[in-house]
């Protein structure tokens, strides 16, 4: 039976789901710090800083979320630092 092997895919331009993954924790340092002298970094501009490649702008969603960051919602479509 054939099947798709996952560590071997190819997203936009190529690239294997674990580049993507290497991508978007280097933007995480990137966005860290926009946000910390900007306060906040809207969706949009996250989604033209990594080419509108979907994949990369998720993971590195997802990665903001997991290093204490507010990444908001369709009404608040901004990423901030969570106020403790």
């Amino acid at each position: 039976m054939d099947s798709c092997d996952t560590r071997t895919r190819a997203y936009k331009n190529g690239k294997t789901f674990s580049q993507c993954e290497e991508i978007a924790e280097s933007m995480n340092v990137q966005i860290k710090n926009e946000i910390d002298k900007k306060s906040k970094v809207l969706w949009d501009e996250l989604l033209e800083k990594v080419d509108h490649d979907e994949l990369v702008y998720k993971l590195t969603l997802k990665y903001l979320r997991r290093d204490g960051y507010d990444i908001g919602d369709w009404k608040h479509a901004e990423i901030r630092k969570l106020s403790v």
